[in-house]
């Protein structure tokens, strides 16, 4: 949605967005200047509000404020949506940007909203299987920009900052701490790598967000991992704004998710050039389709394949090269964030008509 927005207003579209007004997704929207009608989905403890409660407080939103359209920018927004914005008179679009099993009432109550966006093909295919409504549901692919993500030269900032020897491969995996990532198979690879001799460190770049039992136990166990099988070897970074500029500070990009309906970070990576190895889940091998020699595919949970293709890349510094200069060419044919903006305002001029 960040990617998109200043572009969409740049299509005579005006937006306030309805989201939680302390947070970093409130910070990004006030920085670009669009106004944020504050939205609590939790109460002060962290636990998701009762649907009737987020309900009756968009229904009060929408007839306050009558906007023209409703642009729900996620799965379960959408689901809670689609009833209101029906019963309300509001032209109402869902974003779906997970590939999770919904309930029958979930799924009727998605589809009262009068268009589905999927990310990806795979997800599409995945929600109209389980009954999501085929005519309402398209693919407009998510879009990266191409200028703040791009090649550059390594400046060695990032083993600088680590404290790691000019030599070492830096491996770099970027997402949620969440099993879903596959984050063990990336820890459990590297234990299996060979590299020659040559040092290989992991730049772990993301958060724990979940506080249930399992999660919390998902990341002890991986900390564990890493303290007795990768001692200093596993550099934990959690939040980072720089993204753009750790990118090409890496040897690889790794990307070990169970399911993915199109990773964001997959396409920062390719624009930024990357040499990238990733399983080939949900949409990912529409970012990558095999033939075009932008990524390393292998299967999901297969942590001595990623350790032979991690190897394999490590030892052939030309295969890296042109596996990222492959990469970057098809974000800039197919994942440019304008064609996104462009394809989502002709979804909004054909809904309102």
């Amino acid at each position: 949605m960040l990617a998109v927005l200043d572009l969409l207003s740049g299509h005579g579209v005006r937006f306030a967005v309805a989201a939680p007004p302390a947070g970093p997704l409130a910070e990004a929207l006030q920085q670009r200047g669009i106004e944020v009608l504050p939205f609590d989905w939790r109460t002060p403890d962290g636990k998701r509000l009762p649907q009737a409660v987020l309900r009756g407080r968009l229904g009060r939103l929408l007839a306050a404020r009558r906007p023209s359209l409703l642009h729900a920018n996620s799965l379960s927004a959408a689901v809670m949506a689609g009833p209101v914005a029906s019963g309300a008179g509001v032209p109402g679009i869902g974003h779906l940007r997970d590939i999770i099993k919904l309930s029958r009432q979930a799924i009727n109550d998605l589809c009262r909203l009068d268009r589905l966006i999927a990310v990806s093909q795979a997800t599409r295919q995945f929600h109209v299987a389980q009954g999501v409504s085929a005519e309402k549901t398209m693919v407009i692919h998510n879009g990266v920009d191409l200028d703040r993500f791009r090649p550059q030269p390594r400046r060695g900032r990032l083993h600088a900052e680590l404290g790691l020897p000019k030599e070492a491969a830096l491996l770099g995996a970027i997402g949620q701490l969440g099993m879903r990532k596959g984050w063990e198979v990336i820890l459990q690879a590297m234990a299996l790598c060979r590299a020659d001799g040559r040092p290989i460190h992991l730049a772990a770049v993301g958060e724990h967000h979940s506080h249930k039992a399992e999660a919390d136990l998902y990341v002890a166990q991986l900390r564990r991992f890493a303290a007795e099988r990768l001692p200093g070897r596993v550099h934990f970074l959690g939040r980072r704004n720089d993204v753009a500029e750790l990118l090409p500070e890496l040897t690889l990009l790794v990307h070990a998710a169970r399911q993915e309906p199109l990773g964001r970070v997959l396409l920062e990576g390719a624009a930024a050039g990357c040499a990238i190895v990733a399983t080939d889940v949900g949409g990912t091998r529409e970012i990558f389709p095999p033939e075009t020699g932008t990524a390393c595919l292998m299967p999901a949970d297969d942590p001595a394949a990623m350790a032979a293709a991690i190897d394999r890349l490590i030892a052939r510094p030309a295969e890296r090269r042109a596996l990222g200069a492959a990469a970057r060419a098809r974000a800039e044919r197919c994942f440019d964030r304008c064609r996104t903006a462009q394809e989502i305002v002709a979804e909004y001029r054909r809904l309102l008509g």
